[in-house]
């Protein structure tokens, strides 16, 4: 025991010898978390990453079977999941991850918006959050089509149309995300790249900005405990957060491993470009209030199309979010940006249960 002991030192010696990771220590053992009734809500950041994580490991499985073109990868996806051993397990936890991801990516990012932890300085903190939260919904949007199920294709078709209809950029955009002028083969491969290569990598460099960032600022503690002195108390962030925050890790895999053996991911009939979209089509839920938006707009407001004046107001919309910590400095309004964000969380709600309990038909 003493000579592994002795090899484990001289290893870690010859290691921090030439990476001078042995610094990064005492910057461990010095950083804290305030302690108040909202510190649950900064064990978020640490599950989005945990997610992320654990999507890339599923991906990379994923990956090994799977063959990107219109000819193949219904079939690749199909035998992955009834000749491969777990195959069907791997891809059932690589979906309902990337819903749980996403969920814990707006739930993060309303509760910093709510508690105000965007304050100066975090303001480029909360920007790379907001790039994290559009990163991940283009994560889940590029990777819906691959199956190359019916479900996906015309979801996708529906779903490209949208941004098409922005003036001036909209057409390039569309045809740039499709690859052509409709959904095909060439999209497939394209939402391959962006979702394998581009997109993981962009949000791996986001992250490594945003951990940075958090790392260097610390744990913004919310104005009225500041006020109150009730944050006076800390606990070290290694081992004590730390393990709270690995017990949060093992509940998100025991649920994603329960939903995945008790609500498996379905393969569906393979795309048919020439058949005719299914009755009910609707986005994933992360999209459904958008989509149950501009459903609900009429034809035409003040002489401009309806479903311009939608995506529009949802890239302005989109955009005043961004520049929040910008936009409240006033303490005496600092109020109607707690209600901004509530409204939000709001219409958000309620746009997304009418798209799941109206009647499509109707």
């Amino acid at each position: 025991m003493t000579f592994l002991r002795t090899q484990l030192r001289a290893a870690w010696q010859w290691l921090d010898d030439r990476t001078g990771i042995g610094a990064l220590g005492p910057l461990v053992k010095k950083k804290e978390v305030p302690i108040h009734r909202h510190t649950m809500w900064y064990y978020l950041g640490g599950m989005v990453l945990f997610l992320f994580f654990l999507q890339i490991g599923t991906g990379v499985l994923l990956m090994i079977y799977y063959r990107p073109s219109a000819e193949e990868a219904y079939e690749s996806v199909k035998f992955l999941m009834s000749e491969v051993e777990f195959g069907w397990l791997i891809r059932s936890i690589h979906g309902w991850g990337a819903n749980l991801m996403i969920f814990t990516l707006f739930v993060h990012m309303f509760s910093v918006l709510l508690l105000k932890a965007y304050r100066k300085p975090r303001e480029i903190t909360w920007l790379t959050g907001m790039g994290l939260l559009g990163m991940g919904m283009g994560l889940g949007f590029t990777g819906y089509l691959l199956p190359w199920n019916e479900l996906a294709f015309f979801a996708t078709r529906v779903g490209t149309e949208i941004p098409g209809v922005v003036p001036l950029v909209g057409p390039p955009m569309k045809e740039f995300l499709r690859g052509g002028e409709d959904v095909t083969g060439a999209t497939l491969t394209r939402f391959y790249a962006l979702h394998v290569w581009v997109l993981p990598f962009a949000t791996a460099a986001l992250i490594a900005v945003h951990v940075l960032l958090v790392q260097m600022h610390g744990m913004s503690v919310p104005p009225s405990i500041e006020q109150s002195g009730g944050a006076s108390r800390n606990m070290k962030f290694v081992p004590n957060f730390l393990l709270r925050d690995a017990i949060g890790w093992l509940a998100a895999l025991a649920i994603l491993a329960a939903l995945a053996a008790l609500i498996p991911a379905h393969l569906g009939e393979k795309a048919d470009p020439f058949a005719s979209a299914p009755a009910g089509i609707k986005p994933e839920w992360y999209f459904m209030f958008m989509f149950q938006t501009l459903k609900m707009l009429p034809a035409e407001i003040l002489g401009i199309e309806g479903e311009i004046v939608g995506v529009v107001g949802f890239g302005i919309g989109g955009g005043v979010l961004a520049l929040v910590p910008f936009l409240d400095r006033n303490p005496a309004h600092t109020r109607w940006w707690t209600w901004f964000g509530a409204a939000t969380i709001g219409f958000i709600l309620v746009m997304t249960i009418i798209g799941y309990t109206v009647d499509p038909t109707s």
